[in-house]
């Protein structure tokens, strides 16, 4: 289910955190679909229950998941809205890394390449982590 480089540089957490995202994102993980609980899924990825608590923290701040006590965490209902503040800041993360990748001399063409091919793989599924 999830491919966690201990070698990296980025923390698990931070890992766990992105893979779930993209899941999400990719409509692989539902609207109301349980989660695997803390317990079990740090059994089955072998790290400490802290490490996945952390993760699903972050992802229910970042309002991805939501948690019911007793039940467990779910798959929150993903509202796509113009004036998120994560998409804000997206925006404001990607307008600093375009402008920087056109100082180096890359082309309004090779950007919108670069956006069709890693929209082609998000249909795909098969997007590798470029980090």
């Amino acid at each position: 289910m999830f491919d966690l480089d201990v070698r990296s540089r980025k923390p698990i957490y931070e890992q766990l955190v992105d893979k779930l995202k993209e899941m999400i994102i990719n409509d692989v993980l539902q609207v109301d679909e349980k989660l695997p609980s803390v317990r079990v899924l740090a059994q089955q990825l072998t790290i400490n229950p802290n490490t996945i608590q952390k993760a699903y923290r972050e992802l229910e701040t970042q309002g991805y998941i939501y948690s019911v006590k007793g039940k467990g965490s779910f798959v929150n209902q993903l509202v796509k809205t113009e004036n998120s503040e994560e998409l804000q800041k997206v925006k404001a993360q990607l307008e600093k890394l375009i402008a920087e990748a056109m100082f180096f001399g890359m082309t309004k063409d090779e950007l919108q390449a670069l956006i069709n091919e890693i929209e082609d793989q998000g249909k795909r599924g098969d997007r590798d982590d470029r980090q």
